[in-house]
Protein backbone atom coordinates (compact mmCIF):
# COMPACT_ATOMS: atom_id res chain seq x y z
CA UNK A 1 0.00 0.00 0.00
CA UNK A 2 1.55 3.20 -1.02
CA UNK A 3 1.87 5.98 2.20
CA UNK A 4 -0.31 9.11 1.46
CA UNK A 5 1.65 12.12 0.74
CA UNK A 6 0.72 15.25 3.05
CA UNK A 7 -1.93 17.72 1.71
CA UNK A 8 0.27 20.83 0.46
CA UNK A 9 -1.12 23.02 3.46
CA UNK A 10 0.15 20.14 5.73
CA UNK A 11 3.31 20.39 3.88
CA UNK A 12 3.34 24.41 4.48
CA UNK A 13 2.78 24.42 7.81
CA UNK A 14 5.73 21.97 9.22
CA UNK A 15 8.11 23.11 6.91
CA UNK A 16 7.37 26.89 8.47
CA UNK A 17 7.51 25.48 11.71
CA UNK A 18 10.37 27.02 13.54
CA UNK A 19 12.70 23.80 15.41
CA UNK A 20 12.40 24.96 18.85
CA UNK A 21 8.31 25.72 18.63
CA UNK A 22 6.65 24.15 21.56
CA UNK A 23 3.99 22.33 19.78
CA UNK A 24 2.70 20.50 22.63
CA UNK A 25 1.46 23.99 24.40
CA UNK A 26 -0.30 24.63 21.38
CA UNK A 27 -2.05 21.79 21.54
CA UNK A 28 -3.08 22.02 24.90
CA UNK A 29 -4.52 25.74 23.81
CA UNK A 30 -6.13 24.34 20.92
CA UNK A 31 -7.55 21.21 22.91
CA UNK A 32 -8.76 23.76 25.08
CA UNK A 33 -10.67 26.37 22.81
CA UNK A 34 -12.46 22.94 21.49
CA UNK A 35 -13.49 21.54 24.47
CA UNK A 36 -15.52 24.85 25.74
CA UNK A 37 -16.85 25.12 21.85
CA UNK A 38 -17.79 21.40 22.29
CA UNK A 39 -19.22 21.95 25.56
CA UNK A 40 -21.54 24.79 24.91
CA UNK A 41 -22.99 23.03 21.47
CA UNK A 42 -23.86 20.07 23.77
CA UNK A 43 -25.85 21.77 27.06
CA UNK A 44 -27.10 24.40 25.21
CA UNK A 45 -30.71 24.16 24.11
CA UNK A 46 -32.57 26.72 22.38
CA UNK A 47 -36.69 25.51 22.86
CA UNK A 48 -39.32 27.10 20.93
CA UNK A 49 -42.37 27.81 22.89
CA UNK A 50 -45.41 29.21 20.74
CA UNK A 51 -42.75 31.84 19.10
CA UNK A 52 -40.04 32.25 21.97
CA UNK A 53 -36.92 30.89 22.09
CA UNK A 54 -35.44 30.47 25.63
CA UNK A 55 -32.56 28.51 27.10
CA UNK A 56 -32.14 25.37 28.73
CA UNK A 57 -29.82 22.93 29.63
CA UNK A 58 -30.32 18.99 29.82
CA UNK A 59 -28.05 18.96 32.67
CA UNK A 60 -30.98 20.12 34.67
CA UNK A 61 -33.58 17.94 33.67
CA UNK A 62 -30.42 14.57 33.06
CA UNK A 63 -28.52 15.03 35.99
CA UNK A 64 -26.92 12.15 35.14
CA UNK A 65 -25.20 13.90 32.46
CA UNK A 66 -22.93 16.01 34.72
CA UNK A 67 -19.66 14.16 33.49
CA UNK A 68 -20.00 15.95 30.26
CA UNK A 69 -19.30 19.16 31.93
CA UNK A 70 -16.03 17.18 33.55
CA UNK A 71 -14.59 16.44 30.20
CA UNK A 72 -16.06 20.05 28.54
CA UNK A 73 -15.11 22.59 30.44
CA UNK A 74 -11.90 23.30 30.04
CA UNK A 75 -11.09 26.50 31.19
CA UNK A 76 -8.37 26.43 33.29
CA UNK A 77 -6.39 24.36 30.54
CA UNK A 78 -7.00 27.67 28.78
CA UNK A 79 -5.78 29.90 31.77
CA UNK A 80 -2.77 27.74 32.53
CA UNK A 81 -1.48 27.93 28.50
CA UNK A 82 -2.48 31.89 29.13
CA UNK A 83 0.15 32.07 32.22
CA UNK A 84 2.91 30.20 30.36
CA UNK A 85 2.73 31.84 27.09
CA UNK A 86 2.40 35.70 28.66
CA UNK A 87 5.29 34.89 30.90
CA UNK A 88 7.27 34.09 28.16
CA UNK A 89 6.17 36.34 26.16
CA UNK A 90 7.28 39.40 28.37
CA UNK A 91 10.29 37.67 29.49
CA UNK A 92 11.29 38.12 26.32
CA UNK A 93 10.05 41.67 25.21
CA UNK A 94 12.06 42.56 28.59
CA UNK A 95 15.00 41.21 27.23
CA UNK A 96 14.58 42.42 23.43
CA UNK A 97 14.25 46.17 25.41
CA UNK A 98 10.29 46.22 24.50
CA UNK A 99 8.20 48.35 26.83
CA UNK A 100 5.16 47.45 28.72
CA UNK A 101 2.79 49.28 27.19
CA UNK A 102 3.99 48.17 23.73
CA UNK A 103 4.26 44.87 24.89
CA UNK A 104 0.77 44.66 26.69
CA UNK A 105 -0.91 46.45 23.43
CA UNK A 106 0.18 43.82 21.38
CA UNK A 107 -1.40 41.42 23.52
CA UNK A 108 -4.93 42.88 23.95
CA UNK A 109 -5.02 43.26 20.17
CA UNK A 110 -4.66 39.96 19.60
CA UNK A 111 -7.50 39.37 21.93
CA UNK A 112 -10.10 42.28 21.34
CA UNK A 113 -9.53 42.63 16.90
CA UNK A 114 -12.12 40.04 16.42
CA UNK A 115 -14.56 41.43 19.06
CA UNK A 116 -15.75 44.16 17.19
CA UNK A 117 -17.67 42.66 14.51
CA UNK A 118 -19.14 40.43 17.01
CA UNK A 119 -20.48 43.31 18.58
CA UNK A 120 -21.37 45.50 15.09
CA UNK A 121 -23.26 41.99 14.26
CA UNK A 122 -25.10 41.31 17.23
CA UNK A 123 -25.82 45.17 17.39
CA UNK A 124 -27.51 45.00 14.11
CA UNK A 125 -29.36 41.63 14.77
CA UNK A 126 -31.11 43.04 17.96
CA UNK A 127 -32.01 45.88 16.13
CA UNK A 128 -33.42 44.29 13.74
CA UNK A 129 -35.07 42.03 15.73
CA UNK A 130 -36.85 44.68 17.98
CA UNK A 131 -37.83 46.50 15.24
CA UNK A 132 -39.64 43.64 13.74
CA UNK A 133 -41.56 42.98 16.90
CA UNK A 134 -39.94 39.70 17.85
CA UNK A 135 -40.54 39.08 22.18
CA UNK A 136 -38.01 40.34 23.90
CA UNK A 137 -37.31 37.08 26.16
CA UNK A 138 -35.95 36.18 22.46
CA UNK A 139 -33.80 38.92 21.73
CA UNK A 140 -32.29 38.87 25.31
CA UNK A 141 -31.64 34.98 25.20
CA UNK A 142 -30.27 35.38 21.64
CA UNK A 143 -27.82 38.34 22.57
CA UNK A 144 -26.85 36.88 25.81
CA UNK A 145 -25.19 33.83 24.56
CA UNK A 146 -24.26 35.38 21.56
CA UNK A 147 -21.90 37.88 23.47
CA UNK A 148 -21.49 35.52 26.96
CA UNK A 149 -18.10 34.81 25.74
CA UNK A 150 -16.54 38.44 26.38
CA UNK A 151 -16.57 37.68 30.16
CA UNK A 152 -14.08 35.13 29.76
CA UNK A 153 -11.98 37.74 27.80
CA UNK A 154 -12.65 40.75 30.19
CA UNK A 155 -11.29 38.39 32.96
CA UNK A 156 -8.26 36.88 30.62
CA UNK A 157 -7.41 40.47 29.68
CA UNK A 158 -7.04 41.62 33.14
CA UNK A 159 -4.72 38.93 34.18
CA UNK A 160 -2.60 39.14 31.38
CA UNK A 161 -2.53 43.50 31.92
CA UNK A 162 -1.36 42.20 35.22
CA UNK A 163 1.37 39.53 34.15
CA UNK A 164 4.54 41.59 35.44
CA UNK A 165 2.67 41.41 39.31
CA UNK A 166 1.57 38.02 39.18
CA UNK A 167 4.52 35.88 37.46
CA UNK A 168 6.08 35.02 40.63
CA UNK A 169 2.70 34.74 43.03
CA UNK A 170 2.43 31.43 44.16
CA UNK A 171 -0.62 30.07 43.29
CA UNK A 172 -1.38 29.02 47.28
CA UNK A 173 -2.05 32.22 47.37
CA UNK A 174 -5.00 32.91 45.16
CA UNK A 175 -6.08 29.75 45.97
CA UNK A 176 -6.23 30.44 49.84
CA UNK A 177 -8.98 33.88 48.36
CA UNK A 178 -11.07 31.29 46.98
CA UNK A 179 -11.38 28.80 50.09
CA UNK A 180 -11.98 32.36 52.58
CA UNK A 181 -14.65 33.27 50.19
CA UNK A 182 -16.78 30.37 49.74
CA UNK A 183 -16.10 30.06 53.38
CA UNK A 184 -17.73 32.88 54.12
CA UNK A 185 -20.27 32.65 51.65
CA UNK A 186 -21.23 29.34 52.02
CA UNK A 187 -20.14 28.44 55.82
CA UNK A 188 -21.24 32.24 57.35
CA UNK A 189 -23.96 32.82 55.39
CA UNK A 190 -21.74 35.84 53.81
CA UNK A 191 -23.79 38.13 51.06
CA UNK A 192 -23.90 36.46 47.45
CA UNK A 193 -22.01 39.32 45.66
CA UNK A 194 -18.95 37.96 47.54
CA UNK A 195 -18.38 35.44 45.30
CA UNK A 196 -17.71 37.58 42.34
CA UNK A 197 -14.31 37.82 44.15
CA UNK A 198 -13.68 34.19 42.42
CA UNK A 199 -14.09 35.33 39.32
CA UNK A 200 -10.16 36.96 39.46
CA UNK A 201 -8.58 34.90 42.57
CA UNK A 202 -10.54 31.47 40.79
CA UNK A 203 -8.29 32.20 36.95
CA UNK A 204 -5.57 33.16 38.89
CA UNK A 205 -4.62 29.77 40.53
CA UNK A 206 -4.46 28.06 37.21
CA UNK A 207 -2.67 31.37 35.30
CA UNK A 208 0.10 31.40 38.25
CA UNK A 209 0.46 27.82 37.77
CA UNK A 210 1.01 28.53 33.89
CA UNK A 211 3.86 31.31 34.98
CA UNK A 212 5.28 29.11 36.93
CA UNK A 213 5.56 26.42 34.43
CA UNK A 214 7.36 29.17 32.96
CA UNK A 215 9.65 29.43 35.16
CA UNK A 216 10.31 25.51 35.36
CA UNK A 217 8.61 24.80 38.45
CA UNK A 218 6.01 22.23 37.03
CA UNK A 219 7.42 18.96 37.10
CA UNK A 220 6.06 15.45 35.92
CA UNK A 221 5.66 15.01 40.41
CA UNK A 222 3.67 18.49 40.12
CA UNK A 223 1.35 16.88 37.80
CA UNK A 224 1.05 14.01 39.53
CA UNK A 225 0.35 15.94 42.64
CA UNK A 226 -1.85 18.09 41.40
CA UNK A 227 -4.08 15.52 39.25
CA UNK A 228 -4.20 13.79 42.54
CA UNK A 229 -5.00 16.26 45.41
CA UNK A 230 -7.30 18.13 42.71
CA UNK A 231 -9.17 15.35 42.18
CA UNK A 232 -9.40 14.39 46.21
CA UNK A 233 -10.64 17.74 46.91
CA UNK A 234 -13.24 18.15 44.18
CA UNK A 235 -14.56 14.71 44.74
CA UNK A 236 -14.85 15.34 48.26
CA UNK A 237 -16.64 18.86 48.19
CA UNK A 238 -19.14 17.73 45.77
CA UNK A 239 -19.87 14.21 47.94
CA UNK A 240 -19.80 15.80 51.11
CA UNK A 241 -19.57 19.66 51.03
CA UNK A 242 -22.81 20.47 49.06
CA UNK A 243 -21.35 21.59 45.63
CA UNK A 244 -22.87 21.00 42.03
CA UNK A 245 -21.26 17.99 40.32
CA UNK A 246 -21.47 20.28 37.03
CA UNK A 247 -18.48 22.07 36.41
CA UNK A 248 -20.65 24.34 34.56
CA UNK A 249 -23.64 26.35 35.38
CA UNK A 250 -27.30 24.80 35.11
CA UNK A 251 -30.46 27.02 35.12
CA UNK A 252 -32.70 26.92 38.05
CA UNK A 253 -29.18 26.09 40.41
CA UNK A 254 -29.37 27.86 43.10
CA UNK A 255 -25.37 27.56 43.28
CA UNK A 256 -23.55 27.78 40.34
CA UNK A 257 -19.63 26.09 40.22
CA UNK A 258 -19.14 28.76 37.21
CA UNK A 259 -21.00 31.85 37.76
CA UNK A 260 -18.90 33.02 40.13
CA UNK A 261 -16.14 30.08 40.26
CA UNK A 262 -16.25 28.12 43.24
CA UNK A 263 -13.55 26.25 45.32
CA UNK A 264 -15.10 23.33 43.90
CA UNK A 265 -14.18 24.39 39.96
CA UNK A 266 -11.28 25.65 41.29
CA UNK A 267 -9.89 22.25 42.68
CA UNK A 268 -11.13 20.84 39.51
CA UNK A 269 -9.28 22.77 37.53
CA UNK A 270 -5.96 21.99 39.52
CA UNK A 271 -6.87 18.20 38.18
CA UNK A 272 -6.82 19.39 34.83
CA UNK A 273 -3.76 21.37 35.03
CA UNK A 274 -1.46 18.20 36.48
CA UNK A 275 -3.40 16.23 33.67
CA UNK A 276 -2.14 18.59 31.14
CA UNK A 277 1.39 18.93 32.69
CA UNK A 278 1.37 14.93 32.49
CA UNK A 279 0.21 15.38 28.73
CA UNK A 280 3.32 16.91 27.73
CA UNK A 281 5.48 14.44 26.87
CA UNK A 282 2.44 12.33 24.72
CA UNK A 283 1.27 15.97 23.12
CA UNK A 284 4.85 16.57 21.96
CA UNK A 285 5.00 13.59 20.44
CA UNK A 286 2.04 13.10 18.65
CA UNK A 287 2.26 16.84 17.25
CA UNK A 288 5.41 15.84 15.23
CA UNK A 289 2.92 13.90 12.72
CA UNK A 290 2.36 16.82 10.18
CA UNK A 291 -1.08 16.03 10.15
CA UNK A 292 -1.74 16.30 13.85
CA UNK A 293 0.18 19.46 13.97
CA UNK A 294 -1.35 21.50 11.10
CA UNK A 295 -4.97 20.61 12.50
CA UNK A 296 -3.32 22.19 16.17
CA UNK A 297 -2.01 24.95 14.65
CA UNK A 298 -5.34 25.75 11.89
CA UNK A 299 -6.82 25.97 15.35
CA UNK A 300 -4.35 28.35 17.27
CA UNK A 301 -4.75 30.22 14.30
CA UNK A 302 -8.02 30.99 14.19
CA UNK A 303 -8.27 30.42 18.59
CA UNK A 304 -10.23 33.81 18.78
CA UNK A 305 -12.41 33.79 15.53
CA UNK A 306 -13.48 30.07 17.07
CA UNK A 307 -14.51 31.21 20.05
CA UNK A 308 -16.30 34.69 19.88
CA UNK A 309 -18.53 32.94 16.97
CA UNK A 310 -19.20 29.81 17.91
CA UNK A 311 -22.53 30.40 19.95
CA UNK A 312 -23.70 32.54 16.59
CA UNK A 313 -23.18 29.12 14.77
CA UNK A 314 -25.55 27.26 17.25
CA UNK A 315 -28.01 30.01 16.87
CA UNK A 316 -27.73 30.15 13.09
CA UNK A 317 -28.28 26.45 12.62
CA UNK A 318 -31.36 26.76 15.08
CA UNK A 319 -33.01 29.78 13.42
CA UNK A 320 -32.42 27.96 9.72
CA UNK A 321 -34.39 25.30 11.03
CA UNK A 322 -37.62 27.12 12.15
CA UNK A 323 -37.76 26.98 8.42
CA UNK A 324 -39.10 23.44 8.51
CA UNK A 325 -42.25 24.37 10.47
CA UNK A 326 -42.10 22.94 13.26
CA UNK A 327 -39.58 21.61 16.33
CA UNK A 328 -37.04 20.30 15.51
CA UNK A 329 -35.49 17.09 17.90
CA UNK A 330 -32.57 17.89 19.50
CA UNK A 331 -32.63 21.83 17.92
CA UNK A 332 -35.64 23.42 19.20
CA UNK A 333 -37.00 20.87 22.01
CA UNK A 334 -36.75 20.23 25.10
CA UNK A 335 -33.81 18.87 26.67
CA UNK A 336 -35.64 15.55 28.78
CA UNK A 337 -34.45 12.62 27.93
CA UNK A 338 -31.66 10.51 26.28
CA UNK A 339 -33.45 10.89 23.08
CA UNK A 340 -32.91 14.29 22.73
CA UNK A 341 -28.88 13.53 24.12
CA UNK A 342 -28.24 11.54 20.49
CA UNK A 343 -30.28 14.21 18.27
CA UNK A 344 -27.87 16.55 19.64
CA UNK A 345 -24.89 14.81 19.08
CA UNK A 346 -26.02 14.25 15.37
CA UNK A 347 -26.31 18.22 15.32
CA UNK A 348 -22.78 18.87 15.81
CA UNK A 349 -21.15 18.50 12.48
CA UNK A 350 -23.75 20.83 11.47
CA UNK A 351 -22.37 23.36 14.39
CA UNK A 352 -19.26 22.63 13.24
CA UNK A 353 -20.56 23.71 9.41
CA UNK A 354 -22.19 26.45 10.84
CA UNK A 355 -18.89 28.19 12.43
CA UNK A 356 -16.84 26.96 9.15
CA UNK A 357 -18.99 29.94 7.24
CA UNK A 358 -18.39 32.28 10.00
CA UNK A 359 -14.93 31.60 10.35
CA UNK A 360 -14.76 32.14 6.04
CA UNK A 361 -16.69 35.30 6.85
CA UNK A 362 -14.75 36.86 9.68
CA UNK A 363 -11.43 35.04 9.94
CA UNK A 364 -9.90 38.24 8.73
CA UNK A 365 -10.72 40.42 11.54
CA UNK A 366 -8.22 37.97 13.74
CA UNK A 367 -4.70 39.09 14.03
CA UNK A 368 -5.72 42.88 12.93
CA UNK A 369 -8.11 42.26 10.39
CA UNK A 370 -5.46 42.32 7.60
CA UNK A 371 -6.62 40.93 4.45
CA UNK A 372 -4.82 37.22 3.55
CA UNK A 373 -2.43 37.14 0.65
CA UNK A 374 -0.55 35.07 -1.07
CA UNK A 375 -3.32 32.36 -0.98
CA UNK A 376 -4.91 30.86 2.05
CA UNK A 377 -2.98 27.77 2.54
CA UNK A 378 0.76 30.03 2.42
CA UNK A 379 -1.02 32.78 4.91
CA UNK A 380 -2.12 30.22 7.64
CA UNK A 381 0.82 28.09 7.10
CA UNK A 382 3.14 31.13 7.91
CA UNK A 383 0.42 32.66 10.48
CA UNK A 384 0.00 29.43 12.48
CA UNK A 385 3.61 29.42 13.17
CA UNK A 386 4.13 32.31 14.83
CA UNK A 387 4.35 32.62 18.64
CA UNK A 388 1.86 34.22 20.61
Amino acid sequence: MRERRPSALVRRVAAATPPGRDRAVDALRAFAILGVVGGHWLVTALVSDGGVLHAASPLGTMPWLAPISWVFQTLAVFFLVGGYVATRSHASARERGTGYRAWLAARLGRLFGPVAAVLALWTAVAVGLLLSGADLVTVHTLVKLALSPLWFLLVFAALTAATPLVRRLNPLWPLAVVLHVDLARFGFGGPAWLGWVNVAAGWLVPYTLGAAWARGELTWTSGRVLLAGGAAATAGLVLWAGYPASMVGVPGETVSNLDPPTLAVVAFGLAQCGLAVLLLEPLARWMRRPGAWAGAALVNVSAMTIFLWHQTALMAVTALGLLAGSPLPGLHTVPDGPGWVLARVAWLPVFGAGLAVCWAAFRTYERGGRAVRGGRGRAVGAKAVRRV
